[in-house]
């Protein structure tokens, strides 16, 4: 049974196109500050590698950790947005990313490091349902796959940010002081969240908005499995872009970081672009489609050209084109699985992807290791390869 509390007192005529756009922009806020405490971490690992002397695949396992947090918390953080609304989520998960941040950046123990780091994930694991659904309940369906990529630009934006920071941080003022860079950004979501977001409206419970739409087909099934073979090739390039750009071809921390910056900005246009186009064509599954034949026929070309200046080139399209389809899937699967069930159904979506994500950063670094980077991103290319057959064929059923 929903909670009344969950249900919106606020009139939604009353809230204007401009309040709408700024929870939208409180949502990108929450969803980078999440993405800076996921994701940076693994711009650390030259950073752990020389201080700590840790290897390749001990210091990718440590920037697995948050990733494996979010990876165990999903679901439950779904479920509580069903339950309790998304507003209050998104203010817990927020403040324990901050405490929880606070602690791995001050860590010395690699035992405390990691857990800090995966409790790290667990709270920003939050931000994931609970601002996509402030999106999908505030914009209607004509403008929703905008909406949504504007929110799915906030993870690659994350990264970005994160690139350019904690990576030239530690390289100038040690760990320590680049951990405090997701911190200071998980707080200033908090106090923009606080401050702008309400509860989205929701119909009244019935039979048959509130039926398992897993009963119903294979439709979320399979955008899942979709999804889980496209994260591997983005999760590959974001963990290793900046380590291989100063171990193959020589760069500096701050020249690899800024490149790597500027990857994520363009990824995050892409996603607004893709989000704009499903809603040009009616379809999200159809360019989802097309976002697989590109990440496949990337990464291959990038394998195949690793030991040349031309990758370089490649690796920037490559992170472009991998991040692409998340906001594609993202609405689809919220879209039908309709307002009592989409958090769970995002909990899903997002835990099966983070768990092939939390395998990809020490499993990579071992092949990484043993056969070098264009072993890792051929084999990358497989994985969106196979989702072009499985991606569904059209968007029936939609809510």
């Amino acid at each position: 049974m929903v909670s009344p509390a969950v249900r919106s007192v606020v009139d939604p005529a009353a809230v204007g196109t401009r309040r709408r756009w700024a929870m939208l922009g409180a949502s990108v806020a929450a969803q980078a500050a999440a993405s800076v405490a996921t994701n940076g971490w693994a711009f650390l690992i030259p950073a752990w590698r020389d201080e700590r002397g840790l290897g390749l695949a001990a210091a990718g396992t440590l920037a697995a950790m948050p990733i494996a947090g979010t990876m165990l918390t999903l679901f439950g953080w779904g479920l509580l947005v069903d339950r309790w609304g998304e507003r209050r989520v998104l203010l817990l998960g927020l403040a324990g990313t901050a405490a929880a941040g606070l602690v791995a950046a001050r860590a010395e123990d690699l035992l405390l490091l990691g857990t800090a780091l995966l409790l790290v994930g667990a709270f920003a694991a939050s931000t994931s349902s609970a601002s996509g659904r402030v999106v999908v309940g505030w914009f209607p369906p004509e403008r929703r796959g905008l909406a949504m990529g504007v929110r799915q630009m906030a993870q690659p934006l994350g990264v970005a940010f994160a690139a350019a920071t904690m990576a030239v941080t530690a390289d100038r003022a040690g760990v320590t002081s680049a951990g405090a860079v997701p911190v200071a950004s998980t707080l200033l979501a908090l106090v923009a969240v606080a401050v702008l977001v309400l509860d989205p409206p929701r119909p009244r419970r019935t039979t048959a908005n509130a039926a398992n739409p897993y009963r119903a087909g294979s439709f979320l099934t399979r955008v899942h499995g979709v999804s889980v073979l496209l994260v591997v090739p983005q999760f590959l390039v974001w963990t290793y872009s900046l380590t291989w750009l100063v171990d193959s071809r020589g760069w500096t921390p701050a020249a690899a970081g800024a490149l790597v910056a500027v990857t994520h900005v363009l990824g995050a246009l892409g996603r607004i672009a893709v989000g704009h186009l499903s809603d040009v064509v009616g379809s999200r599954v159809r360019p989802l489609r097309w976002v697989a034949v590109g990440a496949a026929a990337t990464m291959a070309l990038l394998a195949l050209t690793e030991p040349t200046g031309v990758a370089v080139v490649l690796l920037v399209i490559a992170s472009t084109v991998t991040v692409a389809d998340n906001g594609l899937a993202f609405t689809s699967v919220a879209e039908h699985a309709g307002p009592f069930w989409s958090g769970r159904a995002l909990g899903v979506q997002n835990t099966a992807q983070y768990l092939a994500a939390a395998a990809v950063a020490p499993v990579a670094g071992l092949t990484i290791t043993h056969w070098g980077y264009a072993a890792a991103f051929g084999l990358a290319a497989l994985g969106p390869l196979t989702a072009t057959a499985l991606v569904p064929r059209d968007d029936a059923g939609a809510a």
